[in-house]
C-alpha cells in the first residue's frame, strides 16, 4: 500500500533542493506533487493534478461516512415499517446487525493514516509550498528522516493513505 507524505517548505528553492534530493534516492518525479495557491510559482516543480489540489480523498471519505449513517437510517425505517405491520419485533435486529457491520468496516479505515489539505490552508496562503510524495509504506520513515535532517526549513505535514491508480 502507498503512503502520501506531506512537506510544508517556505518557497520554490527549498521546494526543488527536496525534489533533486527525493529523485536521487529513487523516487520518481511522478509521485511527487506540489501546490501552492495561485500566486506562488511552481516552475520546474511536478505540479499536482486537479484532483490532488482539490481533496478528492478527502471528499470520498465524507461521502462515504454520510453513506454509511444513510444507509443505517434507511435500514431502521424499513425494519421498523415491518416490525409494526408485522407485528414480529425481531425485525429490529436486523439494524443493529446494520449498525455493526457499518461500525467495523468504519473501526477498520479509522485506522488508515489520513491528512487533509485544509490543515495546509494558511500556510499555502502566506506564500509556502505543499510538496506530496507517495512512497511506499515501508519507505515512509526512512523519507521522513531524510527531508527532516537535510532540510530542517521543511515541516512534516502528516501522512495519508495513497491510492495512485486513482490519481489521488
Amino acid at each position: 500500500m502507498h503512503r502520501r507524505l506531506y512537506f510544508l517548505l517556505p518557497d520554490k528553492e527549498h521546494t526543488h533542493s527536496v525534489v533533486d534530493e527525493l529523485t536521487r534516492e529513487g523516487i520518481s518525479i511522478r509521485n511527487m506533487h506540489a501546490h501552492g495557491t495561485k500566486g506562488t510559482a511552481l516552475d520546474g516543480l511536478p505540479a499536482s493534478s486537479p484532483r490532488q489540489t482539490n481533496d478528492a480523498a478527502g471528499h470520498l471519505e465524507n461521502f462515504l461516512w454520510n453513506a454509511n449513517l444513510i444507509s443505517f437510517v434507511v435500514a431502521f425505517g424499513i425494519f421498523i415499517i415491518l416490525a409494526i405491520t408485522t407485528g414480529r419485533n425481531l425485525w429490529l435486529l436486523a439494524p443493529v446487525v446494520i449498525m455493526a457491520a457499518n461500525f467495523l468496516i468504519g473501526v477498520r479505515f479509522a485506522r488508515l493514516p489520513n491528512t487533509h489539505l485544509d490543515e495546509f490552508r494558511d500556510a499555502l496562503a502566506h506564500g509556502e509550498i505543499l510538496l506530496m510524495v507517495d512512497v511506499t509504506e515501508e519507505r515512509v520513515a526512512d523519507i521522513e528522516n531524510l527531508v527532516h535532517r537535510h532540510h530542517p526549513e521543511a515541516t512534516v505535514g502528516g501522512v495519508s493513505w495513497g491510492t495512485p491508480a486513482f490519481g489521488l
